[in-house]
């Protein structure tokens, strides 16, 4: 086995304990660190990839920005601990409404297998445009030409989301 396989594994392990740690922490602020963790991870995946604008792109913008957001929430908001769910949430479903999620997560997994047999093969193939989507100038000159308004819209929702909080975590006087 050579040596970026057992990077590779080494980085998917870290990504999948990090990612299971952030769903199954009771702790806010430590399932804010595993996710960054686990963006860490996910950025090294994308540097045995050969991506290396997006494995920084992941860091920068994810790890620094968007976590620095969320952690920014969660300590405004001050949740030393997530709340237990009111043990009669199942009981209240009850069986028809627990036949009922099966029954539409076995429809939802079928459409996944058909709509997957229905891909075009040819459209994984490498083509010239793929091999360029590593080229800095490409992707920026793309993004605030092509893409500039989904890039405004996305800042400005991520200020009114940041507002947002603050309203919710105001006291009153």
């Amino acid at each position: 086995m050579d040596a970026s396989a057992i990077a590779f594994y080494i980085f998917a392990a870290i990504t999948v304990v990090a990612s299971l740690g952030v769903v199954g922490q009771r702790n806010p602020m430590y399932s804010v660190m595993l996710l960054i963790t686990s963006f860490g991870a996910l950025a090294g995946l994308y540097v045995l990839l050969d991506a290396p604008f997006t494995a920084v792109t992941q860091i920068i913008i994810y790890a620094g920005a968007i976590m620095v957001l969320f952690l920014f929430v969660v300590m405004l908001l001050n949740v030393p601990r997530e709340e237990p769910a009111p043990s009669g949430v199942l009981a209240a479903l009850g069986p028809r409404g627990m036949q009922a999620a099966t029954v539409l997560s076995l429809v939802l997994g079928l459409e996944i297998v058909w709509a997957l047999s229905k891909v075009n093969r040819g459209w994984f193939a490498q083509d010239a445009a793929a091999t360029s989507v590593s080229s800095v100038t490409l992707i920026g000159t793309t993004l605030f030409t092509r893409h500039a308004f989904a890039f405004e819209a996305t800042s400005i929702l991520i200020l009114v989301a940041m507002v947002g909080a603050v309203v919710i975590a105001r006291r009153e006087r």
